[in-house]
């Protein structure tokens, strides 16, 4: 198993990339803490995860954009498993249109929600990773970190700071001398809860197609593409690597 036994924590974990990721950590081994903000579906995953061992993983309601919520998080879970040896910051919104029409409470929400949560959760894990002398930290950001579009200014700068924000992080730790790696996941359009507002304006086919003919293989992605990638940053496979990203993108950027 390719992360036996290692301590993962992963938020936005009780639905879209989170959850997938939370999956396929758990089908190699790992020990999962799934967070969210949403309780209802949080009290949901002893079900969906019924394959699984009820004690290979645990669930926290948290509010990733709250500093104390972190702090409250990171301490129970150092008091529960002495040790995180995997963050997957995965918790994100996609909000706003174009820089004209954002409002600039929806612009704050964005960037505490897709950036803000990346910064306390490297900010509050990397003392305790650093003390295990072990670490992977794992941002999902988006292909909108790099490539960005005209409608989507909150959004695209959240995630283009979130891909600095990584490298800075992996230099830090490098600097430091921590054994702590830190890179970032780049995905194109995934079929997530996120499409969700496309598919009820368009329906789920029409919505499906309209991104897919944007991507050069013609197809959008599937959560396990990116439950994949983040199972190979998770695993000392990639020891090896830091302070760069995954692109999950279809060719999109290659155009």
């Amino acid at each position: 198993m390719r992360v036996n036994g290692k301590v993962a924590v992963i938020t936005g974990a009780a639905s879209g990339l989170g959850f997938s990721a939370a999956k396929k950590l758990l089908e190699e081994g790992a020990k999962v803490i799934l967070t969210d903000i949403n309780q209802n579906v949080l009290d949901t995953l002893g079900d969906r995860l019924n394959s699984f061992s009820a004690s290979q993983f645990s669930t926290y309601h948290h509010d990733v954009a709250s500093e104390d919520s972190w702090k409250e998080v990171i301490d129970q879970i150092e008091l529960e498993h002495s040790s995180i040896n995997i963050l997957v910051n995965s918790a994100g919104i996609s909000l706003g249109a174009d820089i004209v029409s954002t409002d600039f409470e929806v612009w704050k929400k964005v960037h505490q929600v897709n950036l803000d949560s990346v910064f306390l959760g490297c900010k509050y894990a990397i003392p305790l990773m650093a003390k295990q002398d072990s670490g992977s930290i794992i941002n999902i950001s988006s292909i909108s970190g790099i490539v960005a579009g005209w409608n989507t200014a909150a959004y695209n700068s959240s995630k283009a700071g979130v891909r600095h924000l990584t490298k800075s992080v992996a230099l830090y730790c490098a600097k430091k001398g921590y054994n702590v790696r830190c890179n970032s996941v780049h995905p194109a359009f995934v079929n997530t809860p996120i499409l969700d507002p496309l598919k009820q304006a368009f329906g789920e086919d029409e919505a499906v197609r309209k991104l897919a003919r944007q991507i050069p293989i013609n197809r959008i992605g599937e959560p396990e593409d990116v439950a994949f990638a983040i199972l190979y940053l998770a695993s000392d496979e990639s020891k090896f690597m830091t302070g760069t990203e995954i692109v999950l993108d279809g060719g999109l950027s290659a155009m």
